[in-house]
């Protein structure tokens, strides 16, 4: 099952902001968030992720509470190991280098 799982928007990789450092509970990855491109945002705003692109802009609390159902169902570690598996071209490429 694919997951949305919340995350923080740790810093901008590009000066276009089209992909950012996302922080999900301590874990970062690199995320596309092009999908918000017409929502205002800054580094510290919380994202909803789905398969490596940011869907949508939330509150914290939404965050939080997001996070809390996950545990609660049992979905958090699926959905971590879901996480561990995003990556894109830039990664990629540096890693066969």
């Amino acid at each position: 099952m694919c997951l949305a799982i919340p995350g923080q928007i740790v810093q901008f990789d590009s000066p276009a902001k089209h992909m950012a450092t996302i922080d999900v509970s301590g874990v970062k990855r690199q995320v596309n968030v092009d999908l918000l491109r017409g929502t205002p945002l800054e580094v510290g705003d919380w994202v909803l992720i789905h398969v490596g692109f940011a869907m949508s802009k939330i509150s914290e609390a939404q965050a939080q509470e997001q996070l809390r159902l996950l545990t609660m169902l049992g979905e958090a570690e699926q959905a971590m190991e879901e996480l561990e598996g995003y990556q894109f071209a830039e990664e990629e490429r540096s890693s066969h280098a």
